[in-house]
């Protein structure tokens, strides 16, 4: 009887200790559904943000090429190469004059 009591109680501890762990389980098991859908969620997300940064990045880049074309022409123009700098365009009148300070301070302010 004395074995048939100790076999009894390590079933029943087994017992008590397995459904214990299948609840352990279960509760991890959502755990882990909870995170694959945030996961998904995150994805989704960053696929969004992503294609938004690809249509930003083209017009930036436009941009940064119109900016660096007109530093290029406005130091061309006040370097003092009339001739280079807006060939297409007509001769200035005689009273025109070009001003030193006005143009380090247009391409100060674009190369900023």
């Amino acid at each position: 009887e004395d074995d048939i009591a100790k076999m009894t109680a390590k079933i029943d501890s087994a017992a008590s200790r397995s459904a214990q762990l299948k609840e352990e389980v279960k509760v991890l098991q959502e755990e882990l559904a909870n995170l694959s859908r945030e996961q998904a969620e995150m994805d989704k997300i960053r696929l969004e943000t992503h294609e938004d940064y690809y249509v930003a990045k083209k017009d930036l880049e436009l941009g940064l090429t119109g900016v660096r074309k007109a530093l290029s022409v406005l130091r061309e123009y006040y370097s003092g190469d009339k001739e280079a700098a807006f060939v297409q365009q007509p001769a200035p009148p005689v009273k025109h004059s070009k001003s030193g300070g006005a143009g380090s301070g247009i391409i100060g302010i674009l190369e900023v």
